[in-house]
């Protein structure tokens, strides 16, 4: 089975407090973006196994999030062994999810491939084990986040009328570094409320909490932010805790 795991953006994201466990509690919109997704391959096997193409991951193969994922439901379910096979095109530590996404991607496919009716709500409570963002792939629809990013509730939001067009500067930031610049503190205007607004209003008022120290010390990550602006984005900003920016344009 044939999987295209895609990417996410950040409509806004506040960071609310620090937690007693070191995780934050955040507020953001999640948005689906299939511009930009990977490939994922799920075969049967006689062991199991991952084959990695595309753009080059660290670390050892094995601790890769969809092995985790397919050991996570083996463990319960005794599922057979499986080849996965997976071709990175969303770049890594961008701010766009992708590792999450193939986690989230993996679950589907396991389960469609076993049969195991596992509904959404079943899966997602598995994904939010893997990382705080996997939950949101398995509904990869609007999603207003909150806790640690696994807490979700559904959002209309229109943006047909415009296209997604990410950058991703040649620079690899860390959710560490990311967290280690930020001042906690709750907004003034929730980012809902702000999103009530047209979009041409967005700029200025919904706002990536990550940006202020990220842009500071990565200064070419502002440039990139405003050349968006520049070519005629509506509404531009840093996806998650970065590197990477996206602009709406209109259709």
């Amino acid at each position: 089975m044939i999987f295209f795991p895609n990417a996410k953006i950040n409509l806004g994201l506040d960071i609310i407090e620090k937690r007693p466990d070191g995780f934050h509690n955040i507020e953001t919109l999640l948005v689906p973006c299939p511009e930009y997704s990977d490939v994922l391959e799920v075969l049967y096997a006689d062991e199991l196994s991952i084959h990695l193409y595309g753009i080059p991951l660290d670390g050892d193969p094995m601790e890769n999030l969809c092995v985790k994922a397919y050991r996570l439901l083996a463990g319960i379910y005794d599922i057979p062994p499986v080849a996965i096979h997976l071709y990175k095109k969303i770049p890594v530590g961008s701010g766009l999810g992708g590792g999450s996404s193939d986690a989230a991607a993996t679950l589907i496919l396991l389960n469609r491939m076993f049969s195991l009716g596992l509904t959404d709500e079943v899966l997602a409570g598995h994904a939010a084990s893997l990382g705080s963002d996997c939950p949101f792939f398995i509904y990869n629809r609007p999603m207003f986040a909150t806790g640690r990013g696994e807490v979700l509730s559904p959002v209309e939001i229109a943006l047909d009328d415009y296209r997604i067009e990410v950058v991703t500067p040649d620079i690899f930031i860390s959710t560490k570094e990311a967290y280690a610049g930020v001042t906690p503190r709750k907004p003034e205007v929730s980012i809902l409320e702000i999103l009530k607004k047209p979009v041409e209003e967005w700029r200025g008022l919904l706002k990536n909490d990550f940006e202020e120290s990220l842009f500071l010390k990565y200064p070419g990550l502002a440039a990139e932010k405003e050349a968006l602006y520049a070519r005629g984005a509506v509404y531009a900003s840093m996806s998650g805790s970065g590197s990477s920016l996206y602009g709406l344009f209109k259709k």
